[in-house]
């Protein structure tokens, strides 16, 4: 493998990463219908450590208003509840001692025109991360065509590349947005 291919798929590579970062972002976003990604990132003070959500419970969506957190360790239940209610997703947390119960209320016209400029922010930080990975491969390959280690050809093959990758990757984080927009419009 060539010094510019190793580049181009080590670029590749953290686009996807940032695409992925992008999705998981957008996720969280709550839109009137329970989803239990809109919880599972949350961290949990569990025994003095911060513990990820979903390695403490099993969450479900039964209906499509409500999530359901069910404990494995019920007496987790009150730091589950406190990290739901310091997390911005704006839901107060119902038990009945086993099962903690999130219904999530429709939301308002207001409430939705919020939620659509904070997806467009998120989408804006990943393209910028597109970006950033994009400058520092250009660098990479200026660096190793300086060094002698690639041709100017090469060096210039690999520029088109990486910036092919990078409009591939804004358009697949654009394309997130608008199904996350369409998603939080239609409730």
């Amino acid at each position: 493998m060539t010094p510019t291919q190793k580049l181009v798929r080590e670029t590749e590579e953290k686009m996807k990463r940032t695409l992925e970062a992008s999705k998981r972002d957008f996720a969280q976003v709550r839109t009137g219908r329970a989803s239990p990604s809109l919880v599972e990132g949350l961290f949990v003070d569990y025994y003095n450590t911060p513990t990820p959500l979903k390695q403490l419970a099993t969450i479900s969506a039964p209906e499509t208003t409500m999530i359901a957190i069910h404990p494995w360790d019920p007496t987790a239940i009150v730091e589950i509840e406190k990290a739901i209610l310091k997390s911005d997703i704006g839901i107060t947390p119902n038990n009945d001692g086993k099962i903690i119960r999130l219904n999530i209320p429709s939301l308002t016209q207001e409430r939705r025109d919020e939620l659509i400029k904070v997806t467009k922010k998120m989408a804006e930080d990943g393209r910028v991360s597109v970006r950033t990975v994009r400058r520092d491969a250009n660098e990479h390959a200026k660096k190793i065509e300086k060094d002698g280690l690639i041709t100017e050809d090469e060096m210039h093959k690999a520029l088109d590349d990486i910036q092919k990758l990078t409009d591939k990757y804004i358009a697949e984080i654009d394309k997130a947005l608008r199904e996350k927009d369409e998603e939080i419009a239609a409730f």
